[in-house]
């Protein structure tokens, strides 16, 4: 009985021994084949290095030990900065230019099959596109075109990296550095516009300014009272700035009243005109008085001049006395040269 009851106590004992044993390969199973998921990565499982179809979720999953390997990628947008690239723009510009990229990855499998780190491969290829992006622009485009030049710059790192397993989902160029040269140049530019389109502004509005003059002008002249009246603001304007004297003009309409009511004169008796002086037949400088022009009396009853022989004939008779006249006044001069004396002299008898 005693021998029977040890031999029972060991088996026991071998049992809970072997249960202990299972528990603890189990447990160090469970302890190897377990993995843990993150929400935002994916699973890629290996077996015996070749790939498995299926690509582990979020959460708690099993693998094989020693068979399976669980590489876990993330599946986070990822902010990746773009060393500043040297460059030479279509415009002959060194320009100096860095930039930001966004992408993540959408496909694990092809992130870790297709590429051996996509990381790396999309960093290169954003340095040769962003490069290549400043040699087909120009400086203007890069300055104030940065939208378009942003999209052209995300297709081309897109085109190959969907190949890897990554979406580019956004690229921004953050600076554009220029030589101090271009600097200095493009604030004398700017400058220049500036003042080019503040002296249009000005021209434009003393333009419009001297329309405006022109009509208040044509107003003010048809109301003679509104220039009396903006002459008294003026004087109101000036006077409230200063404590100073003012000296005002009489004013034009008082004078133009005081004309108006002082009595107008009578014209006086119009007085005849001398007679022009005439010049002596054959002299230079010897004239004729109103004298010797005096024509004869006129008698209107016998319309013929007093003393004439016929009537008509008086215009003839005035002409050969001017004659005769002046015939004289030649004769003396010449006298006058002959004797010695000067000339217009009468000469000595």
């Amino acid at each position: 009985m005693g021998l029977v009851g040890l031999q029972g106590a060991m088996m026991v004992e071998e049992l809970v021994m072997a249960g202990a044993a299972a528990v603890g390969a189990g447990a160090v199973y469970l302890m190897a084949a377990a993995r843990v998921v993150k929400q935002y990565e994916r699973g890629v499982v290996f077996r015996l290095g070749r790939l498995r179809e299926s690509v582990r979720g979020p959460g708690f999953t099993m693998v094989v030990p020693f068979l399976d390997r669980l590489t876990k990628v993330n599946m986070q947008i990822v902010t990746m900065p773009v060393p500043a690239q040297d460059g030479i723009t279509r415009d002959n510009v060194t320009v100096r230019v860095d930039a930001v990229i966004y992408f993540k990855v959408i496909d694990a499998a092809d992130a870790l099959v297709r590429v051996e780190d996509y990381r790396f491969a999309v960093a290169q290829m954003a340095q040769t596109s962003l490069r290549s992006i400043i040699g087909k622009s120009e400086l203007d485009d890069l300055l104030s075109n940065r939208e378009q030049l942003n999209q052209g710059l995300e297709l081309m790192i897109d085109s190959p990296a969907v190949g890897w397993g990554v979406q580019i989902d956004r690229v921004e160029i953050k600076d554009v550095s220029l030589p101090e040269t271009m600097k200095r140049s493009m604030a004398r530019q700017a400058e220049a516009d500036r003042e080019r389109r503040a002296r249009v502004i000005n021209a434009d509005a003393e333009l419009q300014a001297s329309k405006k003059l022109a009509e208040a002008a044509g107003v003010m002249s048809d109301q003679p009272a509104a220039l009396q009246l903006r002459l008294l603001q003026t004087v109101v304007a000036v006077a409230a700035e200063k404590n100073s004297t003012l000296v005002l003009p009489f004013p034009v309409e008082l004078l133009r009243f005081l004309e108006r009511a002082a009595p107008t004169p009578a014209p006086a008796a119009p007085t005849a005109a001398p007679a022009a002086p005439v010049d002596r037949a054959g002299t230079q400088g010897n004239t004729v008085t109103p004298e010797e022009l005096a024509l004869p009396p006129y008698d209107y009853e016998s319309a013929a001049p007093v003393g004439s022989a016929e009537p008509g004939a008086d215009g003839e008779e005035h002409h050969a006395a001017v004659t005769g006249s002046g015939a004289t006044a030649a004769a003396e001069e010449e006298h006058g040269a002959a004797d010695g004396g000067e000339p217009g002299a009468p000469g000595a008898t």
